[in-house]
């Protein structure tokens, strides 16, 4: 592969809630930014060429038990180091300082007062809020840092050593409840480490394109294609690259969204005239998914059948040895990392079989889907693909709780098309993250016509997310809810209640399979 042409900053993972959001405002900041566990040696730090190092915030005590650690040779390779909450605590801890469980926690947004000059903070106020999470505390500096902030309850907030640029702060520059920290995490990324912001939409195409077509030589791909605006970004990817080598594959599963068939066929074998394969494999994926009532093989089965569609097309066209598809950066992180447990098997990551004949193209495997969107507008693709809301690779079937049929499936969809619908005509599309039905595997009393009735339940499920690590329910205006409501039960046979999910991410996923 072409050798990454970006500078570097490495988010090492201790357990943070916010490690992937630390690793967005880096890249918001145009810094290409990765996540990786705290069993990272100095020797794989060196070999990847990072400008800069951040250590993120964590749950445990750096004197605990098992408290995760890092390789202490990381601290002398003269790449510059930011420890954040718990990663400045161990920045204190490793190098000589003192960290203890003093009774002033902090939690919440705390006033913070700089003492001394700092890089860092060089072109901030005395005084400003930042948010804190943290039991412990740094009590004494290691030998050569010095002390740049406190609060009123905590004398050590942040401490640096100028001289091997490591720095750290007790607080959370990355969440927007922390004044001007974007602004510190520039500081650092620019002042400190000397990084160039040339992680653009543009340098983005540019790399995956070169990437693609070093990849894929003369060699013909399969570019599997739902509609959805991650497999659009990677079928326009390669197709800049690699041009008439691409055949695009869209397989319908019976487990779509309502028209999603049609808008498919007209935007990209139409408007872009792409090489398009229509596969209608609703009967195989609906006998595939007979009796499977667990989520994680619903999954598998529909991964696997998936693959097994695109090595028969596959098979009819000359030349064919990749499977291009849209696998974005999330999707790796929840399928289950070094550092990251499983939280779902994405159908695409860990629910692929493990013995394909085609080998995989993810031109956009490193981003979140922010950048996917602008690198889709960059691309030039219709604003109807690059803002739609995303969809779940097993469409409908992990929406729909217990077993797929294709009745319960149409249920499924007719609801969803009035929420999509209701949430447009709102004016909410934008704001809304996704918006979508669920069927439930049980059915409840009604009253109809004034006959008794025993329906299904449909759920409705709004989120906002910047990027669907976390998410918070949304807050659909009354009568917005009143309405979806009445055309559901009205209008979609079988069903005679509604309820409205208010959980956010975490506890709760997105998706209820």
């Amino acid at each position: 592969m072409v050798a990454n042409p970006f500078d570097t900053v490495l988010v090492v993972d201790f357990g943070a809630q916010y490690a992937q959001l630390i690793a967005r405002r880096i890249r918001e900041a145009h810094v290409y930014s990765e996540i990786v566990p705290h069993s990272i040696t100095a020797d794989e730090v060196n070999r990847r060429g990072a400008c800069g190092i951040v250590l993120s915030g964590g749950p445990r005590s750096v004197y605990a038990d098992a408290a995760p650690r890092i390789d202490p040779g990381v601290f002398g390779l003269g790449v510059p180091v930011l420890g954040i909450c718990y990663g400045a605590q161990l920045l204190c801890d490793e190098l000589g300082g003192t960290v203890e469980r003093t009774g002033s926690g902090e939690y919440g947004k705390t006033s913070l007062h700089r003492s001394g000059p700092s890089l860092i903070f060089a072109e901030f106020p005395e005084s400003l809020e930042v948010w804190m999470s943290h039991a412990d505390s740094m009590v004494v500096p290691p030998p050569g840092f010095s002390v740049t902030a406190s609060t009123d309850e905590v004398a050590v907030a942040a401490l640096e050593d100028r001289e091997r640029a490591l720095y750290g702060v007790q607080f959370h520059p990355e969440v927007v409840h922390t004044e001007r920290g974007q602004e510190l995490l520039k500081a650092f990324l620019f002042e400190v480490c000397g990084a160039r912001p040339s992680w653009t939409r543009t340098s983005v195409i540019e790399q995956a394109t070169e990437e693609v077509r070093a990849l894929v030589g003369t060699d013909h791909v399969l570019v599997a294609l739902s509609g959805g605006v991650d497999s659009a970004v990677t079928a326009a990817l390669v197709h800049k690259a690699v041009g008439d080598q691409l055949t695009c594959v869209f397989v319908d599963t019976g487990l779509l969204r309502a028209g999603e068939a049609e808008q498919v066929e007209e935007t990209f074998r139409r408007q872009f005239a792409l090489d398009l394969v229509h596969v209608k494999a609703a009967d195989r994926f609906f006998a595939a998914l007979a009796g499977v009532l667990d989520p994680e093989q619903k999954r598998k089965a529909i991964g696997e059948l998936f693959i097994r569609i695109f090595e028969e097309v596959a098979r009819g066209i000359e030349g064919v040895r990749f499977l291009g598809q849209g696998t974005l950066y999330p999707d790796v992180i929840e399928s289950g990392t070094a550092n990251a447990a499983t939280i779902k098997t994405h159908h695409n990551v860990g629910g692929l079989p493990d013995d394909m004949d085609l080998e995989l193209v993810e031109p956009l495997r490193a981003l979140f889907k922010d950048e996917v969107r602008e690198v889709g507008v960059e691309l030039g693709l219709p604003e109807e693909i690059v803002w739609r809301q995303p969809f779940p690779g097993p469409g409908l079937a992990v929406r729909i709780v217990g077993e797929v049929t294709p009745e319960r499936a149409e249920i499924c969809r007719q609801a969803d098309a009035i929420v999509l619908e209701e949430c447009r005509r709102a004016g909410l599309d934008r704001e809304i993250w996704q918006a979508f039905a669920v069927l439930l595997a049980i059915r409840s009393v009604g009253v109809m016509g004034d006959e008794r009735t025993y329906g299904y339940p449909i759920v409705v499920r709004a989120v906002t997310s910047e990027d669907a690590m976390t998410a918070d329910w949304a807050r659909l205006p009354d009568d917005l809810l009143e309405r979806l409501s009445s055309r559901i039960i009205n209008e979609v046979p079988g069903v005679n209640r509604v309820a409205y999910d208010i959980t956010s991410k975490p506890p709760g996923t997105i998706e209820w399979e």
